[in-house]
């Protein structure tokens, strides 16, 4: 806090914002400093509204050692000043002996004997008020369930009394009903009393995220399988990182641990790492920390002991570490309860929960199913395969061989040949066997070297790929082999003609430097070729294909019909070759080479032709291995000829073939993404949802994250739209939590559209509060992007809306200010307009006439947007911007109670419009423009007869036209304004 406040007034401004920040150790310490500053007042009432506020911090704060203390404060004010507190304080006083009761049974080291006496002081202040007793007796039997007493009669005497103002909210109660039917193993029942919170309809500060927590297990007990799951969702996110649900995060970990779900279990351990440090409530530690015992002793059991796991700060620990240190904290606390209380009753439940066997094999919770070999460290890249793995020769030299001879195919399985070689060579002890047909230690190191500049460079890191293909290449000369060297150094200067370079990134015309890149390649690779004699037949056929690749990509580059060619005529050389001296591989890489010239310069029916020929080849004389990649491209091309049926049949086929090949060697993730996209063209969105997060998935195995990321953020905001708004959020959530994004490794403006989906799912679920909280952040990041200030310009504008909607309308302006000078250098229209005319409803809505001077000049500034859109022939997807502002300023006048103005601006709406046509698409506008005028005319300015006129006569027109739909409001506008007549 700046500086104390000096007057009362000043107090209470502080204690009202202090009230808007949540819950945890910025809010407490404030609080207590609001504390000693209402010390300073003679009067009393200050201070006893710090000290609510105080208490009110420790309690929701986790801190129950502190709030006692308070009360005691506030109790002794009570008795010594009983009339300076008014019915609302009062209320206040007594509505907290529960917190207090609460409060002492969370602390082990408080006597049983002083919880009861606690108990008895709130039953005799109770009577003493004239107050009802059913929150005391809820208290008492909250007593008897913590201790493990005999509840029954406890429950009985609170549950069949009438509640008072002072009872706990409905939800709450609703809670502990349910409670008491599942500790009596009757899941039935309990789910059928919870039905009202879990289905939102009561609801409180800690509910529904406490009810959530404690019903996961029982929904799945009695089949409730996708209900468990949605609300594991919504539950969880509700009380993540909060100190005061801690024992509810515990419970969600116990809930991915008997789902099958362990994965996603660490990864929300991970995030609620800050629990281990900052829950000062022992019972609540204890909930927290047997949920994670629960966790970490599933994955121990599955053989992950050795997994990294978030646990207390200070050290790193291992999943079997962190579980033996929890193991002994635990314990100690259900022994410290047990002691206090007289029973085993904690020792008892924990037991409970350790050994309950899985309740599933595996339900899907997110998107993002991961697996625990998902996050092991060095885990293997490759995804599993359907097919049995290709058998490894287990002596060395039938391996290096195996290896190369896979190698000069193009053969998938040599990728596995590879790695054990990798591994064998990384050992100390490694000893290379002296044969002549495996030839010097330093070849197997260049092809090792090979091998990974070609990982590389299917990742797109070029620059990696360049220095390794060179690297390799001298490795080769020194061993002797000259015609390997030049297969190194011509895939190194393919490599680097792909490389973009920052003069490339500067040039306006980076296509055309890349193409000039590539062009000056393919020169060196023929000077290359013919410099280098004794090329075996495989070795210059995959020299000619890299001759023609880098041909392709020029073509691909610069679009120029001057390229194509040329592109063929090397084709045709590496036919021509291939076919003489039998190298399949490239015979059909050749074709394929063809049909994907013919597509990129624009001949679709030729290039399906080219792609038929091969597909009959390869069923013939193969390799099968180029079936999936060869069905993708006919996939793609069906797509471009708009037969998304024929493109979603191949690329199936694609996949079904792609399963007998590693995953990485066969274009998989690519088929995934293809049919992605053909799946949304036959509006089946859920399909291609589930391909998205796949070849998201492929895409991380094989350590090409970009790609990942990019493909998680499209099945983001594909379930976005979807209204899937929680496995949004939560598929987000993981993602950002990943740890390169957290370190900033990952590119920033990916990492921004992810949170901006994140923030447009938070809106979407009415979280209005964290969804402004990263809107504000985006907006003032992105206005450092001078490269991309359109983006500002949007991001700006939805903040401004989002600000608006929490009637923060200064900050709100100041946001559409940013956008607007965002959109002057890149013009925005829609979003701006959109962005200005909603934000003017809503002040107007809100504020009436007080705030119609601001709406007006939010209107004039989308008066300008709309001609400065008009000027530069801007074509609208959406409504016209000046029909849309015209009907605008009808309803802002409206609500400011400007009526005249409010239907003048309503005719002019109509008269931009004009009368709909029987296929006019804006005839729900143009209805919505005559409900509004008729509303203002006949209810507002009192004059019903020409606003039935109005009514009847669009009715009329819109049923001959037979938009009846359009026709509902107004027929009830018209019978509402006859009723009143």
């Amino acid at each position: 806090m700046p500086t104390a406040p000096q007057t009362t007034d000043e107090l209470y401004q502080a204690l009202q914002e202090n009230d808007r920040r949540p819950y945890g150790r910025t809010r407490t310490v404030t609080a207590e400093e609001l504390v000693d500053a209402a010390e300073q007042f003679e009067e009393p009432v200050p201070l006893i509204h710090a000290l609510l506020e105080l208490q009110e911090a420790y309690t929701y704060g986790s801190e129950p050692r502190k709030s006692p203390v308070v009360f005691a404060r506030l109790l002794t004010l009570f008795d010594e000043q009983p009339d300076v507190f008014d019915e609302r304080l009062r209320h206040m006083l007594f509505w907290r002996f529960k917190w207090v009761a609460h409060a002492l049974r969370q602390l082990p080291e408080i006597p049983l004997a002083s919880l009861r006496q606690w108990l008895t002081e709130m039953r005799d202040r109770y009577e003493k008020a004239g107050l009802g007793l059913q929150p005391y007796y809820g208290q008492a039997y909250q007593l008897a369930t913590h201790v493990g007493e005999d509840t029954t009669p406890a429950y009985e005497l609170w549950a069949g009394r009438t509640r008072t103002r002072l009872s706990d909210c409905e939800a709450c109660e609703i809670c502990e009903r349910a409670l008491y039917h599942l500790a009596a193993g009757d899941d039935e029942r309990a789910l059928d009393a919870w039905e009202p919170v879990l289905a939102g309809k009561e609801s409180c500060q800690e509910e529904p995220a406490r009810s959530v927590s404690h019903a996961l297990l029982p929904l799945l007990r009695t089949g409730r399988t996708d209900r468990a799951r949605a609300l594991h969702l919504t539950g969880y996110r509700s009380c993540r990182r909060n100190p005061s649900m801690s024992g509810e995060v515990g419970r969600h970990l116990e809930f991915c641990a008997l789902t099958g779900n362990e994965a996603r279990g660490l990864e929300l351990l991970a995030e609620n790492r800050n629990l281990f440090e900052e829950v000062d409530s022992p019972l609540n530690l204890f909930d927290f920390l047997t949920g994670v015992e629960v966790l970490l002793q599933r994955v121990e059991t599955l053989g992950h002991g050795e997994l990294p796991a978030a646990g207390y700060a200070g050290r790193a620990w291992t999943v079997a570490g962190l579980r033996a240190e929890v193991r002994g904290r635990a314990d100690d606390l259900a022994a410290r309860f047990d002691a206090r209380n007289g029973t085993a009753a904690h020792s008892d439940r924990r037991r409970a929960r350790l050994d309950r066997a899985p309740l599933l094999d595996a339900l899907e919770l997110t998107l993002r199913t991961r697996g625990l070999d998902d996050v092991t460290p060095a885990a293997p890249v490759a995804a599993p395969a359907a097919r049995t793995a290709a058998a490894v020769p287990d002596s060395l030299p039938e391996l290096i061989v195996r290896a190369r001879t896979l190698e000069e195919q193009g053969h998938p399985d040599a990728q596995a040949c590879w790695a054990r070689l990798r591994t064998l060579v990384a050992a100390r002890d490694y000893t290379h066997p002296d044969d002549p047909a495996v030839g010097p230690l330093v070849r197997l190191r260049a092809d090792l070297l090979a091998d990974e500049a070609g990982r590389a460079g299917e990742k797109d890191e070029f620059a990696v790929a360049s220095a390794l293909h060179e690297e390799a290449a001298g490795l080769y000369e020194d061993a002797g082999a000259p015609g390997h060297a030049a297969l190194a150094r011509a895939c190194a200067l393919l490599a680097t003609a792909e490389m973009p370079t920052e003069e490339a990134a500067e040039d306006a015309d980076a296509a055309g430097a890349k193409a000039a890149a590539l062009t000056a390649a393919h020169a060196s690779m023929v000077r290359l070729h013919e410099e280098t004699p004794g090329l075996a037949p495989y070795q210059e056929a995959r020299l000619l294909r890299l001759r023609a690749t880098a041909l392709g990509l020029r073509l691909q580059t610069s679009g120029s019909e001057d390229h194509v060619a040329p592109v063929f005529a090397e084709v045709d050389l590496l036919h021509e070759f291939a076919t003489r001296h039998d190298v399949v591989g490239q015979i059909s890489g050749g074709l394929l080479l063809r049909a994907s010239t013919y597509a990129i310069s624009g001949d679709l029916p030729a290039a399906v032709t080219e792609i038929d020929a091969l597909l009959d080849r390869l069923k013939a004389h193969g390799p099968a291995w180029h079936l999936p990649r060869t069905l993708g491209l006919r996939g793609r091309l069906q797509l471009g000829l708009r037969d998304a049926q024929a493109a979603h049949a191949d690329l199936t086929e694609g996949l079904r073939q792609a399963a007998d090949w590693p995953a990485g060697t066969v274009g998989t993730t690519r088929l995934h993404g293809d049919l992605a996209e053909a799946c949304m063209h036959l509006g089946r969105p859920d399909e291609a949802l589930r391909h998205l997060t796949r070849a998201a998935e492929l895409d991380l195995r094989h350590g090409s994250r970009t790609d990942a990321f990019c493909a998680y953020s499209n099945a983001a905001q594909l379930s976005l739209d979807l209204g899937r708004v929680e496995d949004c959020i939560a598929l987000l959530d993981s993602l950002l939590a990943e740890p390169d994004v957290a370190a900033g490794e990952l590119d920033d403006r990916l990492v921004a559209q992810l949170r901006l989906t994140r923030a447009r799912a938070l809106q979407a679920g009415e979280d209005l509060k964290a969804a402004t909280a990263e809107f504000v952040a985006l907006a003032a990041e992105s206005a450092g992007w001078d490269d991309d200030p359109g983006s500002h310009a949007m991001i700006a504008a939805e903040t401004a809306v989002l600000l608006g909607e929490s009637g923060e309308f200064g900050r709100a302006r100041e946001a559409a200010d940013q956008a607007l000078v965002a959109h002057a250098r890149a013009p925005r229209y829609e979003q701006l307009s959109n962005c200005l005319r909603e934000l003017a409803r809503l002040q107007a809505q809100q504020q009436g006439p007080d705030g119609l001077a601001d709406s007006l000049a939010l209107l004039a500034d989308a008066g300008r947007v709309a001609e400065e859109a008009r000027a530069a022939g801007y074509e609208v997807r959406g409504r016209s911007l000046d029909t849309a502002l015209a009907y605008e300023h009808g309803r802002v006048n409206a609500y400011a109670g400007e009526y005249e103005d409010a239907l003048a601006a309503l005719e002019k709406a109509l008269a931009l419009l004009g009368e709909p046509g029987p296929d006019d698409d804006h005839a729900g506008e143009w209805a919505e423009c005559v409900r509004l005028a008729g509303a203002v005319e006949g209810i507002y300015l009192e004059r019903p007869a020409p606003a039935l006129t109005r009514l009847d006569a669009a009715v009329s027109r819109l049923t001959a036209l037979g938009h009846t739909e359009e026709t509902e409001p107004l027929t009830s506008l018209a019978a509402r304004l006859r009723d009143e007549e």
